[in-house]
């Protein structure tokens, strides 16, 4: 099975502009930018055939190369990272099993977490999609409740059947639960963890789906596949002592900096 790992990337982000090239600080010290740590934690992922940087801006393009990545020129035109993915697919002449899309806001996104996916995927035949979901700790949840109650838009959270087929995403915390959590406590809510694997059927009949409605009211990529019937199964990953937090707010960059610290990452 030949498989891609996409990383899509957009300078004119609405939340938060020119957010691939804001500058994270390591445990050394040393600052790298979003869009290369997205690509040092792809290069950790075993059983990935190549790995792109698709982008529309040439600012993007420059800083990618410098440090040694490959990149695809997409249109302006890619609504959200799943149409860049698809664009880029089709760049490359297609032909690969699968493709991964590796957001470009995550770099604490732990190898496992991608190959899990693959594995979860490719065991799963009427699956066209998969996603990795993790379940929240205390601290987890308690991080999403005060986002919310800030007004800050933090992670998402998933809903799924007894068969891990997903029900719903959300960027409200659900499902909705009245007990208060310890940081270690064990809580049922799960984090959706931002990266996707697709299978190339449905990856390029994305692009010819109008957004639906849910999807243009939650600003989640995924709902698409869910408001077309496409089924997406929902993976569930460990963080094996690993902390995880995407960059979604410019107030993330503290967070996610004091979490690489913590860890000793660089």
């Amino acid at each position: 099975m030949s498989v891609l790992l996409v990383i899509p990337a957009r300078y004119a982000s609405t939340r938060y502009p020119g957010k691939p090239l804001s500058e994270l600080r390591g445990a050394d010290g040393m600052s790298r930018t979003l869009i290369e740590r997205s690509w040092i934690a792809a290069q950790a992922v075993r059983g990935i055939d190549r790995v792109v940087v698709a982008t529309d801006d040439v600012r993007i393009k420059t800083a990618a190369e410098g440090f040694g990545a490959e990149v695809v020129m997409t249109s302006d035109t890619c609504r959200n990272g799943t149409e860049r993915c698809a664009e880029a697919h089709e760049r490359l002449g297609g032909g690969y099993d699968m493709i991964v899309n590796l957001q470009g806001d995550a770099p604490l996104t732990p190898s496992w977490f991608v190959e899990e996916l693959v594995e979860g995927l490719d065991a799963h035949p009427e699956a066209r999609v998969a996603t990795p979901v993790l379940r929240c700790d205390g601290a987890a949840l308690n991080g999403f409740l005060e986002d919310r109650r800030a007004g800050r838009v933090g992670g998402t959270t998933a809903v799924f059947d007894h068969d891990r087929l997903a029900l719903y995403f959300s960027k409200e915390v659900i499902p909705f639960t009245s007990h208060t959590y310890a940081d270690d406590d064990e809580t049922p809510v799960f984090h959706h963890v931002g990266v996707y694997a697709y299978r190339p059927d449905a990856l390029s009949a994305y692009p010819e789906w109008e957004p639906g409605h849910l999807e243009t009211l939650e600003g989640l990529e995924q709902l698409r596949f869910l408001e077309r019937r496409s089924p997406v199964l929902c993976v569930e990953v460990e963080s094996r002592g690993r902390q995880f937090w995407e960059l979604n707010n410019p107030e993330d960059v503290p967070r996610i900096e004091a979490m690489m610290a913590r860890m000793g990452m660089v």
